[in-house]
């Protein structure tokens, strides 16, 4: 048998588990020693844009059962919400996967900041993930929709339209702290802009002010998530959230 027979039969045999050629090329796998725990079954969602099986679901075109101060927010014709006020949820997360969906106004008025601006709030507002009309738009780079506000631009400028829907994915890892409250570990977030990686693990480098310095203050592991309000009727649509939650592993004993 020449050498390429030999691997196409050894990769037909790992392909269609046949033994014992299957059981002895799996004993020569590098095993590293740490068992994880078996990864949970979820349903994903019909499209990219609908929830998955395990997202708790925070805006749908029904209520605002899940939000706290909506009590100027309706829900129109088309499913969606114009902003009238900050609104924060009910529960609190931490590291998560958050889908947000989102569009500027048709008719375009003001400049700069002044134009459809709004903001993502994680851990209760202290992280912003900027939302803005950067359609034709200048303004400064950490300032333009999909930046870590006031800290990081995105990588690239995906806009649609005023008017059109956007489409946020943030992953976001939350920050760590001792008991003494020391920062172990900062906040990073990657994200997703109408399917375009702007954001890829970008650090936090503490919370995002227009006229303060960054930094980190300890804070809750969990807090609520913020949908801002700087006075522009943004509209809202389709926001679900999932909790990152590590798989549970046993270490190898040292030996």
């Amino acid at each position: 048998m020449t050498r390429r027979c030999t691997l196409l039969f050894a990769a037909a045999v790992v392909a269609f588990g046949f033994s014992p050629w299957a059981d002895a090329l799996q004993d020569k796998r590098f095993k590293d020693g740490i068992i994880w725990a078996e990864p949970k079954i979820i349903t994903p969602g019909e499209t990219n844009s609908a929830p998955p099986s395990d997202a708790i679901i925070l805006m749908d075109g029904k209520n605002f059962d899940a939000w706290k101060g909506a009590e100027k927010w309706k829900v129109e014709e088309d499913g969606a919400s114009t902003a009238k006020s900050a609104i924060q949820t009910k529960q609190s997360f931490g590291d998560c996967q958050l889908h947000v969906e989102w569009a500027s106004p048709k008719v375009v008025k003001g400049k700069d900041q002044g134009r459809g601006n709004n903001g993502i709030g994680l851990m209760g507002g202290r992280y912003e993930i900027q939302v803005l009309d950067s359609y034709d738009n200048k303004t400064y780079f950490e300032g333009q929709a999909a930046s870590v506000y006031n800290q990081t631009p995105p990588l690239v400028n995906v806009m649609r339209k005023p008017g059109e829907w956007q489409t946020y994915d943030i992953v976001f890892q939350a920050p760590r702290f001792d008991k003494e409250g020391k920062l172990v570990k900062p906040a990073f977030v990657t994200i997703f802009h109408n399917g375009v990686c702007v954001q890829n693990h970008t650090e936090i480098k503490g919370t995002t002010h227009y006229d303060q310095p960054y930094a980190y203050k300890a804070h809750p592991e969990k807090q609520p998530l913020v949908l801002m309000y700087h006075g522009d009727p943004v509209r809202f649509r389709n926001i679900w959230i999932r909790e990152m939650v590590e798989l549970d592993k046993k270490m190898p004993e040292k030996k």
